[in-house]
């Protein structure tokens, strides 16, 4: 079961934006994001919008995909160009971030051929950062090779964890130690940027199985490692076991600890919070896909259940590969809905998302009502007194740790 798409307004059949949505588009870089809805196997916790063999039925071949995908992306640079040429409306693309799903159950050829048709359609910055998320289990040395030759800058490695019980209980199928190995082949094929993405908290999971996993995670010498907190989510085959009393609950206390050891651990290896979730070695070694997404960017998401924003204007495709693919083989818009956000609804994203982020929120650009509540905040412990002496709001650890109480209270505030 994956999540429900949000209410929305009906988009128009061919997918128009409005002109003053438009007219943004070269105030703010410009990514894409390609949804790979495939995965092997459905791991426990997961409530993303993908599909195993057996989930898909007819209609919907990988062999495919990637055509409708390309459908897709000749239908957004007709909207986006609105008559105009490329470089007069839309900057180049600053970044294309391949998602899943397991993009990597695709041949690299043909995750090439969308790369090769995004820079045709679009433009790439000279300095373009192209991610794919990988499984350890679906690349090999010379799958790598491909995808460096297909033009991919960065991977992003499925790790979670390197305790046993804990990717059993996540489902997870790959062989611990599988993951510092595709560190060690990635960069053997060329990548300079690698990331490791790690899950805390699950179910048995103790504290001694989480420091194993930063240590093994930091030792595989990736240059950027992402730490989530599991949530269980409704109607996930996790949420089951754990409705029945098979595994137990999320523990609140013990994923704020396993937190702080994430932070002090990745710390002392050299490695910098820039958002609450991710560490780097270094500026360069920084997400800049995710960067657009948290600092209200532009983008656009092709594939089933993929978002989209541009100029304050958001979209969602239908979900299901066989209605999106039906879609775009017609020639038609695969959005499901769409909604323009007013002034209230950017602001409040700005503060929930900025608050998040090491540059923060810079105190000018907040309302005198919500600056009143900061020294509050700051005698909490939660806002970095050094930030503030250059005019930024900064959360310190134990801020991170309650990042949506400083949001509740800003926005309560403004």
């Amino acid at each position: 079961m994956t999540p429900a798409l949000p209410h929305g307004d009906p988009p128009p059949r061919d997918g128009r934006l409005p002109g003053e949505a438009l007219n943004q588009l070269h105030a703010a870089p410009f990514g894409a994001y390609v949804h790979v809805p495939f995965c092997r196997n459905r791991c426990g916790y997961c409530d993303f919008n993908t599909y195993t063999a057996t989930e898909l039925g007819p209609g919907v071949s990988r062999g495919g995909y990637a055509d409708q995908v390309l459908r897709e992306v000749r239908l957004a640079a007709e909207v986006l160009t609105d008559g105009d040429t490329v470089g007069d409306r839309i900057p180049p693309l600053s970044s294309v971030f391949f998602g899943g799903g397991t993009p990597t159950l695709l041949p690299a050829e043909h995750l090439g051929l969308v790369i090769k048709e995004l820079g045709d359609r679009f433009g790439l910055a000279p300095d373009c950062e192209i991610t794919t998320e990988a499984n350890p289990e679906t690349v090999t040395p010379g799958y790598l090779a491909k995808l460096r030759e297909a033009g991919f800058t960065r991977l992003s490695v499925g790790m979670q964890s390197a305790a046993p019980r804990v990717l059993e209980v996540l489902d997870r199928r790959h062989r611990p130690g599988r993951p510092e190995q595709v560190v060690e082949e990635a960069h053997a094929a060329g990548f300079e940027h690698v990331n490791l993405d790690l899950i805390y908290g699950a179910p048995h999971e103790t504290d001694a199985d989480w420091q194993a996993s930063l240590e093994a995670a930091i030792g595989a010498g990736p240059d950027h490692i992402s730490a989530y907190a599991l949530v269980v989510e409704e109607g996930t085959a996790l949420a089951r076991q754990v409705a029945a009393g098979v595994v137990p609950p999320t523990d609140d206390d013990v994923q704020a600890d396993r937190y702080v050891m994430a932070d002090e651990t990745l710390r002392a290896a050299g490695f910098d919070w820039y958002e609450i979730s991710n560490w780097a070695r270094s500026d360069a070694a920084r997400c800049r896909h995710n960067d657009l997404y948290w600092t209200d960017a532009n983008w656009w998401g092709f594939g089933p259940g993929a978002h989209s924003h541009v100029g304050g204007v958001r979209w969602w495709n239908i979900k299901h590969p066989v209605r999106y693919g039906a879609a775009v083989d017609q020639g038609r818009s695969p959005a499901a809905g769409r909604e323009v956000l007013d002034d209230r609804a950017r602001f409040t994203e700005w503060v929930m998302l900025g608050v998040r982020r090491r540059g923060g929120l810079a105190l000018a650009d907040l309302p005198s009502s919500a600056r009143s509540v900061v020294p509050q905040l700051a005698g909490w412990g939660l806002v970095d007194q050094r930030a503030l002496q250059d005019e930024v709001l900064v959360l310190t650890q134990r801020g991170r740790l309650m990042a949506d109480a400083v949001v509740k209270e800003l926005l309560a505030a403004a």
